[in-house]
């Protein structure tokens, strides 16, 4: 038993090194089996033009945004998961609200400059998925923090996700067509 939690404790250890970065978390994630994701290149920062005034109001100016859904979270792997995203975000960030709880941890990390947040991680993990956003730009943090109520976190998320799909169609962008 001693073995298999040493062995537990070396694996997280060996992931949380691996990507103590968002994009290394993203990176190491994206290809997860049952995997959603997506990041908004600058040239195509405008296709979140579509989104809701009150997602606006709380992602202000956005230069850089990322987006992954694991789903099928076991008990092990979640945890494997939260180890990440700690290692993460203690990589210079600053908790602005951390919930724990047995079957659910909501965390929403920042950078800040001045009285302006320029960095966010979004991060919700229960018994059935992972979400995570990495925001970067100018934002109110006021406006983050409204992002610890569950009910206004999975808006921004369904929000943000819906607008990129519907962007993303091959009607408006012919080259991400494969019929073409």
């Amino acid at each position: 038993m001693k073995k298999f939690a040493l062995l537990i404790a070396s694996c997280a250890l060996l992931f949380s090194c691996g990507s103590a970065s968002f994009q290394g978390f993203y990176n190491t994630h994206k290809t997860d089996l049952g995997a959603t994701s997506f990041q908004v290149p600058n040239v195509m920062k405008a296709l979140l033009s579509s989104v809701s005034q009150e997602t606006k109001s709380v992602v202000g100016n956005l230069q850089d945004v990322k987006y992954i859904k694991l789903n099928n979270v076991s008990t092990l792997r979640r945890q494997q998961i939260i180890t990440e995203i700690n290692a993460v975000t203690n990589a210079g960030y600053l908790d602005m609200f951390r919930q724990n709880g047995v079957n659910n941890t909501r965390i929403i990390s920042v950078k800040e400059n001045g009285n302006v947040l320029t960095d966010v991680i979004l991060f919700n993990i229960d018994e059935k998925e992972a979400t995570a956003f990495y925001l970067q730009g100018r934002f109110d943090p006021d406006k983050i923090k409204t992002l610890s109520e569950a009910k206004t976190f999975d808006a921004l998320s369904s929000d943000l996700l819906q607008s990129y799909k519907s962007n993303m169609s091959p009607s408006l962008n012919p080259s991400f067509n494969p019929n073409n």
